[in-house]
């Protein structure tokens, strides 16, 4: 029998995922064709497989007796998804997700391997069994959590990650939708799912939160050095302002030319090629996006310890660039949406600006993203 459309699609998206696509873009790309209903149950599957993926494959070794790590591709993705379904998904009858995995693994040329699938499912129904949920936090990336915020703080910000995230609008002056909920964040709103967003964009209220820091008055010179995909920028742009928006890539910086504003192709690394100074700044620097797992739960598989030194070195060179190009009585905003103290305080600290105040918030103790922010002068 052929699989329900809706799990082609997420089994789809996660090989592209597994391939190094990111999980919005693959899940987009593979229901562009579904409707509504079979759009809703993939992204179920793909984002909840993702944020559950460290209990999945201790089950899958559990169940196997060929670890996780070992096991085709494919059928691991299968084997994953079918665990998923039977796991955490009360209105999916088991049948269909063992029926459909198995038949997703002969359909990627592994018929030989349907038979192990269906075992390892068959088996997981048999043979309930409890796995600690920190399983779906890396190790290293859990014990740097605790370091920094204590024990229940860390496994607050774990347990956040493993569920799904509200739905927030930006609207600005604008009159919201109807049935959307009113935050703490002026402009901000939450939109019930299923609801159509209309003309208004999605941006989670840990991102909306940043831009009113730099208290942009009508007039401002303002400069977004690493703007894309914009969001912010638009946001900034609710008050009349001179500005510019900068990306390192010409494919991103197409995505801000929708705003109005000119738009530079900048490496901001390198010494900026501006030759006046601004009102305001915002750096919302490249960062390893540990603030947002629930939202992108693929970056938790990917990260390394060393990737937080690399892009620490970015972040430094970028904050110490664009520190010159403020005026004297200007300011400027270093955020990220990092949990990470090297990409926040030490970046910061590494600058030499003065720190007029900061800002955090966490996954579990703030809705939405964790993000930092520190509100700087020269």
């Amino acid at each position: 029998m052929k699989p329900a459309p809706a799990r082609i699609a997420a089994f789809g998206a996660l090989l592209a995922i597994e391939r190094g696509a990111w999980s919005a873009e693959a899940l987009a790309s593979k229901s562009a064709r579904l409707d509504s209903r079979d759009a809703g149950l993939a992204s179920d599957i793909v984002f909840g497989t993702l944020r559950h993926q460290g209990e999945i494959d201790a089950l899958i070794d559990k169940y196997s007796k060929r670890p996780a790590a070992r096991l085709d591709e494919a059928v691991r993705l299968a084997i994953r998804m079918g665990l998923y379904q039977i796991r955490f998904l009360d209105r999916v009858p088991h049948h269909a997700a063992v029926n459909d995995s198995v038949e997703l693994a002969r359909r990627a040329g592994k018929a030989s391997a349907a038979v192990f699938v269906n075992a390892v499912l068959r088996r997981a129904l048999r043979e309930p069994a409890e796995v600690a949920a920190t399983a779906s936090t890396p190790a290293w990336l859990l014990k740097r959590w605790i370091a920094y915020f204590g024990k229940e703080t860390a496994l607050n910000i774990a347990r956040a990650t493993l569920l799904p995230p509200e739905r927030y609008i930006r609207v600005g002056h604008a009159a919201p939708p109807e049935g959307a909920v009113p935050t703490g964040v002026p402009g901000c709103y939450i939109l019930e799912s299923g609801r159509n967003p209309g003309l208004f964009r999605f941006q989670d209220i840990g991102s909306q939160s940043v831009v009113p820091l730099l208290d942009l008055q009508p007039g401002h010179s303002f400069l977004d050095l690493c703007a894309a995909p914009g969001n912010k920028t638009a946001q900034a742009l609710e008050t009349p302002l001179k500005a510019i928006a900068c990306d390192l890539h010409p494919s991103r910086a197409r995505m801000l030319q929708t705003l109005g504003i000119p738009v530079a192709v900048v490496d901001a690394t390198r010494p900026l090629p501006f030759t006046r100074r601004f009102d305001r700044i915002l750096v919302d620097a490249p960062c390893t996006g540990t603030g947002t797992l629930a939202r992108n739960p693929e970056i938790k598989w990917r990260l390394a310890p060393a990737d937080i030194a690399d892009l620490q070195t970015r972040q430094i060179a970028i904050l110490k660039n664009a520190l010159p190009l403020l005026k004297p009585e200007g300011l400027l905003v270093y955020s990220t949406c990092s949990l990470e103290r090297e990409e926040n305080e030490d970046v910061v600290k590494a600058s030499g600006a003065t720190v007029l105040s900061t800002f955090q918030r966490l996954p579990g103790r703030e809705p939405g993203d964790g993000f930092f922010a520190a509100l700087l002068c020269p």
